[in-house]
């Protein structure tokens, strides 16, 4: 197996775990929770960046005719998901468990942010196909919003009225998406030219329209000055290392 392989395989491991301890925040009460909100404004900043710094340039040089509308058919993808399977989905701890319980909706945000993090994968795969540099960058992008993305999963599924291990479990669940992205994208590297530019997309929108209105909620500059802080290390990261 290439070493480029390999590496994408441990990562979208990596991530899934991410997922997992995200839930174990919530049902484990000995987590300090409250800083969760500056990984989702940090998060917000650096998948911004990445999405279009880094994923929508190389894209451009795979397929430039196809990349702007690959693009938007990856960020129209989960604008319809989001607005269609899980119309009650946002990001952070669910408040309303009287919407969850004893109907479908559970099994309907799990189903969204299953795709959420099967393009998570796809991301990472498509990155290490194209270099370790771009992996590594979408790999970091994904990393920051997994701990977020487990901790709602399991929120939803607190507020439906399931256990602390139903919790976890479906935090595992979205998790093991990823994963499965990332061997689908491996097996078929044929398909690279069309999955970065949809995976730029989906990657745009999560940052865009699911990241940074939570940022929004919150008073203050401090959240807001976390997603200038994403692309800080972004920026950084490329000064540091791109090109060696």
């Amino acid at each position: 197996m290439p070493a480029a392989y390999a590496a994408a395989l441990a990562l979208g491991v990596i991530a899934a775990l991410a997922n997992i301890f995200g839930g174990l925040v919530l049902t484990g009460r000995s987590w300090e929770r409250r800083y969760l909100r500056y990984f989702v404004a940090v998060g917000a900043g650096f998948m911004l960046g990445a999405s279009l710094l880094e994923m929508l340039p190389e894209s451009w040089k795979l397929a430039p005719a196809s990349t702007p509308f690959l693009l938007l058919l990856g960020f129209l993808l989960v604008h319809f998901v989001e607005h269609t399977v899980t119309s009650h989905f946002h990001f952070g701890e669910e408040t309303h468990a009287t919407e969850y319980v004893g109907g479908h909706l559970p099994v309907a945000v799990m189903t969204g942010l299953g795709i959420h993090t099967f393009f998570d994968g796809v991301a990472i795969g498509s990155g290490f196909l194209v270099s370790a540099w771009l992996g590594w960058i979408i790999f970091l992008a994904v990393f920051m919003h997994k701990i977020p993305e487990g901790f709602t999963m399991a929120s939803v599924m607190l507020a439906a009225g399931k256990g602390n291990r139903a919790a976890v479990l479906a935090a595992a669940a979205i998790g093991g998406a990823s994963v499965a992205g990332v061997a689908v994208m491996l097996m078929y590297p044929v398909s690279l030219p069309q999955a970065l530019p949809f995976a730029a997309g989906v990657t745009l929108y999560v940052a865009a329209t699911d990241l940074l209105p939570e940022v929004n909620r919150e008073p203050g500059i401090r959240m807001a000055l976390g997603v200038f802080l994403g692309v800080v290390i972004l920026a950084g990261l490329q000064l540091a290392f791109r090109g060696r």
